[in-house]
């Protein structure tokens, strides 16, 4: 089964409901749910989530939407060989650094983000969902 690391925007995209891309996020979320591939997502990234989602509604919504997602997905670990890694990058978005070397300390081979051009010098695959979900997978 295949493994990918969604992005932060990409989870944004599911819980808020954000328009237009929440179709396309519900959809590549549909195949976690349906057994098709594995969504890993960054420690890091839940804090992200909550944070936009208590802007939108209550702490206790934010919290219980927040609790439904993990069900989802994997949640990976944010070490200090990852912070290092992102330190001593050139990337220059710091977040963005953290959720690459989660993939890569993971040996995830790709990165899911509606922001691939943060991602130009990575050694792994980075894709859009659309360009994800156009390809065939099998559970």
């Amino acid at each position: 089964m295949a493994k990918v690391l969604v992005d932060t925007d990409v989870c944004i995209d599911l819980l808020s409901a954000r328009q237009p891309f929440n179709a396309v996020a519900e959809k590549l979320f549909t195949l976690a749910d349906l057994g098709k591939i594995t969504v890993c997502v960054s420690s890091l990234s839940f804090f992200n989530l909550d944070y936009v989602l208590r802007s939108q509604y209550s702490a206790h919504y934010s919290r219980q939407v927040i609790a439904k997602f993990k069900t989802l997905v994997t949640v990976l670990p944010v070490d200090s060989r990852t912070i290092d890694l992102a330190i001593a990058s050139d990337f220059s978005d710091f977040e963005d650094a953290i959720q690459y070397f989660s993939a890569l300390e993971n040996r995830i081979k790709t990165l899911i983000t509606r922001n691939i051009k943060d991602f130009k010098k990575a050694s792994i695959q980075v894709m859009l969902p659309e360009t994800y979900l156009a390809k065939p997978h099998k559970a």
